[in-house]
């Protein structure tokens, strides 16, 4: 199941690239206030669930143009065939593939593929994650005063710009940085490589984490929603970081709610 998800991963990942230098002709529609969609979207999307289906035809999906299908089979596959649409829009080269295979609610495998720097992280249930076939290990990095983390506010997600704004608060001024990436796949697999200590995020879409998770505790880290209990990938609040960091942060994001 691996292979095939790195090869639709990467197929998919090679018409993004392919498309990035003519954005200018491609159709660009909103679905929402600030959420995008493009032509490769689609067809990059619909590149991957025909592969899905050909070697799985019972398995369901849960794609983020097309929808669900297959609701009650055991296996799920979660697809986002451009995760940082709107990066990809105005140019900025940080978005990836995601794809992921979850059995009876948990986490099988798991694929963030970046096109632009031919980055492919990969992982599976007890057998590690990796990028480009090199082990991957969260940060060690038990000093919150020298965490660098990420975060970001979901475009259709602006009511709880109050929220997001006070948890910012109170993580900047406990943290030595915050990087703002864009894609919530790449936040994760950046966790999970030990570039970021901390990424936490609310209302997200299920097809944004689901690899992610996978890559974090496959590389070492711990992952819960914003509260400390197992991520919702239906409410899609997530907080990644090590061990060591992680109570820290849980703290942090409850100063910052009240």
């Amino acid at each position: 199941m691996l292979y095939v998800a790195v090869r639709a991963a990467r197929r998919a990942g090679d018409m993004i690239a392919r498309a990035f230098d003519e954005r200018d002709k491609m159709n660009v529609r909103q679905k929402s206030d600030r959420d995008y969609v493009t032509d490769v979207d689609q067809r990059a999307e619909a590149a991957i669930v025909h592969d899905i289906r050909k070697h799985y035809p019972t398995h369901g999906i849960m794609a983020e143009e097309s929808g669900r299908t297959n609701p009650q089979a055991s296996v799920q596959w979660y697809v986002d065939p451009l995760d940082g649409t709107t990066n990809f829009v105005h140019g900025y080269p940080h978005f990836a593939v995601s794809i992921a295979a979850w059995k009876d609610g948990r986490p099988l495998l798991a694929v963030v593929h970046d096109p632009m720097r031919n980055e492919t992280f990969e992982a599976q249930n007890g057998g590690g994650a990796f990028l480009n076939r090199r082990r991957l290990r969260v940060t060690e990095e038990t000093r919150v005063a020298h965490a660098l983390f990420a975060s970001g506010l979901p475009s259709y997600r602006r009511d709880q710009i109050d929220v997001f704004q006070r948890r910012m608060d109170a993580c900047m001024r406990a943290t030595e940085g915050y990087r703002r990436g864009g894609s919530a796949a790449l936040d994760l697999a950046y966790v999970a490589s030990g570039r970021l200590d901390a990424y936490w995020e609310a209302g997200l879409g299920a097809w944004d984490i689901a690899a992610g998770l996978l890559l974090v505790q496959e590389a070492g880290g711990m992952v819960t929603d914003l509260a400390g209990a197992t991520v919702d990938l239906a409410r899609g609040d997530v907080l990644a970081t090590n061990a060591q960091l992680h109570r820290a942060f849980l703290g942090l994001l409850a100063e910052g709610k009240s």
